[in-house]
């Protein structure tokens, strides 16, 4: 690429940042998908039940490609920007897009509870949530009812994070590891009905795209900015430069539970 790193950086530091949208990123890097095909499997799910919830909706942007809806669809989100996008995108198509934020205090243990009844809903979805609060989870699913999901798992683009802030300690490495996961929902009533785990390849083809990628994903590295990570961002484009595309590898896992019915 015949763009320096100045103009790599200014580009990326100006780019827009709403929503949950990534197609700034179009032919700048790339991301392999797992093989389960998540939209799908969630697509498939909402057209079998009557009542529905989406955790950590986003931009609504998964939600709002399935075909068909359950007759009560709710989703939730914590993020203004993305409640904004998802409440444009969803409620055209009658869904309630209900402003959360799973992870807020105010005297619940782990975060404030979830803003609906006991057995509210056949089935509970979330694409990429921060934490899984599975004893709300539990809590609003009827008896019999399902989580399906696709969680980030542990060490996730870790060879990125840890170029920008060094090797992290075992402890934030085993960070949402399925097993834990499974061993807390389990704890909270709920039963494992299907569990699988890949690593994907990632890979960033300039500099820019590292650069608007962490304002994106701001919990990879607290605090980015270029101007504090100079260094490190022009180490980084020295490397694409001479050895090509910086790779690195996501974790995910697609996690189904049922609440029990006895």
């Amino acid at each position: 690429m015949d763009r320096t790193f100045d103009e790599l950086v200014a580009e990326a530091d100006a780019a827009p940042m709403s929503g949950w949208d990534f197609s700034w990123l179009a032919g700048r890097a790339t991301e392999e998908r797992p093989s389960w095909g998540f939209s799908r499997l969630l697509h498939e799910r909402l057209g079998t039940v009557d009542a529905a919830l989406d955790l950590q909706t986003g931009g609504g942007e998964v939600l709002a490609a399935a075909p068909a809806l359950p007759r009560l669809l709710v989703a939730t989100e914590g993020w203004p920007p993305n409640v904004a996008a998802a409440t444009a995108r969803l409620h055209p198509r009658g869904v309630a897009v209900v402003a959360h934020d799973d992870a807020a205090s105010g005297g619940w243990p782990g975060g404030a509870p979830l803003p609906f009844g006991d057995a509210a809903f056949d089935l509970v979805t979330s694409r990429h949530p921060v934490v899984p609060r599975w004893s709300e989870i539990a809590r609003v699913l009827r008896p019999g009812g399902t989580y399906l999901a696709q969680h980030v798992g542990p060490a996730s683009v870790f060879e990125l994070v840890e170029h920008f802030l060094g090797p992290q300690p075992p402890e934030v490495r085993r960070g949402r590891d399925p097993g834990d996961e499974v061993a807390g929902a389990r704890a909270s009533g709920l039963e494992l009905v299907d569990l699988r785990a890949e690593r994907l390849r990632i890979e960033f083809h300039d500099v820019g795209a590292v650069v608007w990628f962490l304002r994106k994903v701001v919990w990879m590295v607290p605090g980015f900015t270029s101007d504090a990570y100079r260094d490190e961002l022009r180490d980084l484009h020295e490397r694409i430069a001479a050895d090509g595309p910086f790779v690195a590898h996501s974790a995910r896992h697609l996690v189904e539970l049922r609440r029990a019915t006895g």
